[in-house]
C-alpha cells in the first residue's frame, strides 16, 4: 500500500538496517494497536519514534518516565482560577496522537497505570469527565538489562502492547553509514510528513477489510490458547493476544497487496505479539525457557491451516 510505503521509505531515511523490524512495526501502528521497544540504549528507540511521528504528520509528545512522576504529570492536572473562582482543566501529554514512553519501567506502578485505560479504550477519564483520543498510538521503551531503580512492567500492562520489539545492533557497514549520515546534523532535521492524516485514518479501515478465513482465525487462536497449557508457563496469553496477532497479521496482508490473509502473515506476528505477555515458571526461567522459544517452539508444534 502507498501509505506504508511512503512512511517506510521515509523513517529508513533516519533508521537504517532494520526493515524486518520496522514492518511488524508498521503492522502495530495500522491496525491501532501499541509497541514496547525493549533493547539496549543507544539503539534507535527514541529516533524511530520521532521518525514515525514526523513522517505521518501527527502530533508528538515525549514523556521521560521517572520514580517521582505522577500521574497527573501524564493526564492533566485541573487548576483553580481565583479570578472567576472556577478549576481549569490543563491537558497532560497524553493529549496526543503518538506518545513516546521513555523508559517506562523507571516510574511507580501508580504512574504506569495512568496509560491502561487509553491504551485498552482510547479514551481518558478525569475529574468525572471522559476524553476520546483518536488514532492514539503509544510506543513505549524500557532497557531489558537495567533493573536499578525500575519498576517491571505489570502483567495488565504489558497485555496492552500488541507487539514487542527489539532492534538489536546492526552491522558494521549499517552503523559506519549511521554515523556518517550524523557528522554534519542529525536526519531528523530534514525529515518531514510524507502522508496526510486522511491517509493514517483510510490506512487502518483497509486493515479492517482484510479477510481472515475461519481457518486462520481459528489457528492463531489456537496458537494463542496453546501457550495457556504450555509446561513452564504460569500465565499464558489471553484473547487480546489473539485480537492482536489477527489484526497485525491483516495488517501484514495488506502490505503485501493481498486481500486475505495467509498462514505466514500469522507466524510472522506470533513471537512479536504473544511472547512478552507469558509469564514463565522460575525454574524454567533458570532452565533457559523464554517467551521466545516458547511459541517459536509452538509455531513447530501445531499444524499449519493449507
Amino acid at each position: 500500500m502507498e501509505t506504508v510505503s511512503a512512511i517506510r521509505d521515509n523513517v529508513e531515511r533516519v533508521i537504517r538496517g532494520q526493515g524486518a523490524m520496522l514492518r511488524r512495526l508498521l503492522a502495530a501502528y495500522a491496525s491501532g494497536g501499541h509497541v514496547l521497544l525493549e533493547d539496549l540504549p543507544g539503539t534507535g528507540k527514541t529516533t524511530l519514534a520521532k521518525a514515525l511521528a514526523i513522517s505521518t504528520g501527527t502530533r508528538f509528545k515525549r514523556v521521560q518516565f521517572t520514580p517521582d512522576l505522577l500521574p497527573s504529570d501524564i493526564l492533566g492536572v485541573s487548576v483553580y482560577n481565583p479570578k472567576d473562582q472556577s478549576f481549569v482543566f490543563h491537558q497532560g501529554p497524553i493529549f496526543t496522537n503518538i506518545l513516546l514512553a521513555d523508559e517506562i519501567n523507571r516510574a511507580s506502578p501508580r504512574t504506569q497505570s495512568a496509560l491502561l485505560e487509553v491504551m485498552a479504550e482510547g479514551q481518558v477519564s478525569i475529574d468525572g469527565k471522559t476524553w476520546k483520543l483518536d488514532d492514539f498510538f503509544v510506543i513505549a521503551t524500557q532497557n531489558p538489562v537495567e533493573f536499578r531503580g525500575t519498576y517491571p512492567l505489570p502483567e495488565a500492562q504489558m497485555d496492552r502492547f500488541s507487539v514487542c520489539l527489539s532492534l538489536g545492533y546492526v552491522d558494521a557497514v549499517t552503523e559506519a553509514e549511521v554515523v556518517a549520515s550524523q557528522e554534519r546534523s542529525h536526519p531528523l532535521a530534514a525529515l518531514g510528513a510524507c502522508v496526510a492524516a486522511a491517509d493514517i485514518t483510510a490506512l487502518r479501515a483497509a486493515v479492517g477489510g482484510v479477510r481472515v478465513s475461519d481457518e486462520l482465525r481459528a489457528y492463531a487462536v489456537n496458537l494463542v490458547r496453546a501457550t495457556r497449557g504450555a509446561a513452564g508457563v504460569s500465565l499464558g496469553a489471553g484473547p487480546r493476544a489473539s485480537i492482536a496477532l489477527t489484526r497485525t497479521a491483516q495488517a501484514l496482508a495488506l502490505f503485501d497487496g493481498m486481500a486475505f490473509v495467509l498462514p505466514e502473515h500469522v507466524r510472522e506476528m506470533a513471537v512479536s505479539v504473544i511472547a512478552h505477555r507469558l509469564v514463565i515458571d522460575p525454574q524454567a526461567k533458570f532452565s533457559g525457557v523464554g517467551g521466545k522459544r516458547l511459541v517459536e517452539d509452538l509455531l513447530d508444534m501445531l499444524p499449519v491451516p493449507a
